[in-house]
């Protein structure tokens, strides 16, 4: 019997210590996002809000110390594969999210995917990743790319607006973008114009926007692109002679203080708002602000949701990363979403709300945006139906 009460002391001597290496196991995230040049500010809010959801839940994610494996892609799609293979060889990282634009996804998620990683985007969410070519351990945690300008597309063609300009870089998201304003607005498009992606002079496009006499204008300019384009577009007196429309990135938090009073009056849609009403999104708005003394933007906003999203699957799966696990375990997951509803569509992107904001200046003097109403409810994307899993 003493022997018999040995054995089961070892035994269980021996699971506590099984138990205590887990808690104390390091799984190794990438994080490749842009963190250079003018679109820099906008990898900065996926850096800060990802590495503040971290910070909430104790440097954990699912009871696992998490080592967070930092890339700049430099807006890149061979820098950004060079980082994949570095991060998936040498750094031996299990699940990598982060880039912000379409390009560089699109040049990561075949090696990624095929090297048996999960890949969760915190932003980019190109129409092929939820077509055509969705597969099971790709996700997103933000929106397709086309949702965004849908929804806008859909609130201009109620305000009555007949003939309208379009105008986006040429690159992947740029024509998604165009492509998802026209299956909603009916009217006349009186121009599409592309524009080389990373440009900041408009002065050619300006002047022949200002000839097309539109009633309005539809943009896709992120980061340091919307900045000089608004700045232009107001500098050239066109807020008198036509309407300005944008989708959420280009009238956002990231480029408002630089564009200042120049942007009060735009009309943006989003998925998301700082003053949207849940415990979740009051933490993380007003933990960002005291942490990096800045509002936060949509950009962060979808970064803090991948890592909570991220945390809820990995406790589901007790910390395993194998895809066979864990990306079942993703589409299930349930967790506070900062925009308040979300789940998964059938491609692994989401189904949610969208919303009409205004760029309004508060009386603080601070330029932002303020939610006017909603657009879409439950609103999946336009290419589920290509996509073959189930």
């Amino acid at each position: 019997m003493a022997r018999f009460g040995k054995a089961l002391a070892a035994v269980a001597a021996l699971a506590l210590m099984s138990t205590s290496t887990h808690a104390q196991q390091t799984l190794k995230i990438g994080l490749i996002t842009t963190l250079s040049g003018p679109e820099g500010v906008l990898g900065a809010e996926t850096r800060d809000a990802f590495q503040l959801a971290l910070k909430h839940r104790g440097g954990m994610l699912g009871g696992m110390k998490v080592e967070l494996v930092i890339g700049d892609d430099q807006t890149k799609p061979d820098i950004g594969r060079q980082l994949a293979d570095r991060m998936i060889e040498s750094d031996k990282v299990r699940i990598i999210t982060g880039p912000i634009f379409s390009n560089v996804l699109l040049g990561i998620s075949k090696p990624v995917l095929d090297a048996g990683l999960v890949l969760v985007s915190s932003n980019a969410g190109p129409s092929e990743l939820a077509g055509k070519m969705c597969h099971p351990n790709f996700f997103s945690a933000t929106w397709q790319n086309d949702n965004s300008p849908e929804a806008m597309g859909q609130w201009v063609e109620k305000q009555g607006i007949k003939r309208v300009y379009l105008m986006a870089p040429n690159y992947p998201a740029g024509k998604d973008k165009l492509a998802g304003f026209k299956r909603f607005f009916k009217g006349e498009i009186v121009g599409e114009v592309y524009t080389q992606f990373g440009q900041l002079d408009y002065a050619a496009e300006i002047s022949q926007l200002r000839a097309a006499k539109p009633e309005g204008v539809f943009v896709f300019y992120p980061g340091g692109m919307g900045i000089n384009f608004v700045k232009q577009f107001n500098q050239a007196g066109l807020p008198s002679q036509m309407k300005l429309f944008g989708e959420m990135s280009v009238l956002d938090q990231t480029v408002l203080p630089a564009i200042g009073e120049a942007a009060i009056g735009g009309r943006t849609s989003v998925f998301w708002n700082k003053s949207m009403d849940n415990a979740a999104n009051k933490r993380f708005v007003a933990d960002f602000e005291a942490d990096y003394k800045r509002e936060p933007s949509p950009y962060a906003a979808q970064a803090y949701d991948t890592a909570a999203l991220l945390d809820a699957a990995l406790k589901a799966t007790g910390g395993k990363t194998d895809p066979a696990v864990l990306s079942p375990a993703l589409k299930a997951a349930k967790f506070d979403s900062v925009r308040g509803k979300f789940r998964f569509n059938t491609n692994n992107f989401p189904i949610q709300d969208w919303y009409a904001a205004e760029v309004v200046k508060e009386p603080s003097g601070k330029i932002t945006t303020a939610l006017r109403e909603k657009i879409f409810e439950d609103r999946g994307d336009a290419y589920v139906q290509d996509c073959r899993m189930k």
